[in-house]
């Protein structure tokens, strides 16, 4: 689909223009913060062109041609947000200030979480990534404060359900008395918290090392990098390859 020839939906062109992902974009949408010529938008679906005036709280909004995808590890004590009322240091401002875009993060970790989160400005590919058909493997190393026995590595890999809400890794084993390693596809809300809080345990460190086949590596913690063609290809091959490879040479000569 060429954006620059056609009417798409407002959510549509937010996201392509480095807003947010598609279905953040729909929630900015229906909080009124959007207009188009004037009008204030709360409708999905909405179509919109490239010679529309579209402002975002008051801020013209426009297709960004350079599509950028970085990896970060995120400290704790960051929150994975564009903004925050509470005035909490933001994941965000970690990628380099030469970075023009707009970009967001692709899922999120919790405020004291750390590790491998990704940002982007390519709305189909934040979308297609965090879609539950993809299964996208998430490993996480957690060290609680108190002894973890069998029955949580058991319980994660049968699935248990707390509060109405079923919750299953798919692998857990233990790699000390106080430390696990664990394996996600679905990625519910503070899903390992919840299930060590069920067990009266308290995660002293949760780390995301893996995504997919992306490792969070060497990377020190609070540098990004900028993610490579094949790791791209890796993650959604469905994205053309010809797009990818002016893409990645673009942004390495950026930012290497």
């Amino acid at each position: 689909m060429n954006l620059r020839e056609k009417n798409i939906r407002l959510q549509v062109y937010l996201s392509h223009a480095g807003i947010a992902s598609r279905r953040a974009a729909e929630d900015i949408i229906s909080c009124g913060r959007v207009s188009v010529n004037g009008n204030i938008i709360t409708t999905q679906g909405t179509k919109v062109e490239e010679s529309d005036v579209i402002l975002l709280d008051g801020k013209p909004v426009k297709l960004e041609n350079r599509k950028l995808y970085f990896a970060l590890n995120k400290p704790p004590g960051y929150i994975c947000s564009s903004s925050d009322p509470q005035g909490r240091p933001l994941a965000l401002d970690l990628l380099p200030n030469t970075i023009t875009e707009r970009l967001y993060n692709i899922g999120r970790l919790d405020f004291q979480s750390c590790g491998l989160i990704f940002f982007t400005n390519d709305g189909k590919f934040a979308n297609n990534l965090g879609h539950p058909s993809n299964e996208l493997e998430k490993e996480y190393i957690v060290e609680a404060t108190g002894v973890i026995q069998d029955e949580v590595v058991d319980a994660f890999l049968s699935g248990i359900t707390i509060e109405d809400i079923f919750y299953k890794a798919k692998s857990a084993e233990k790699t000390g008395r106080k430390s696990l390693r664990i394996v996600l596809v679905e990625g519910k809300n503070r899903e390992i918290r919840r299930v060590f809080s069920h067990f009266h345990l308290h995660p002293s460190l949760l780390r995301r090392v893996r995504i997919g086949t992306v490792l969070l590596g060497n990377l020190a913690q609070g540098a990004s990098r900028p993610l490579s063609q094949d790791e791209i290809e890796d993650l959604l091959p469905i994205i053309e390859p010809a797009v990818l490879l002016r893409t990645n040479v673009n942004l390495l000569s950026d930012f290497s």
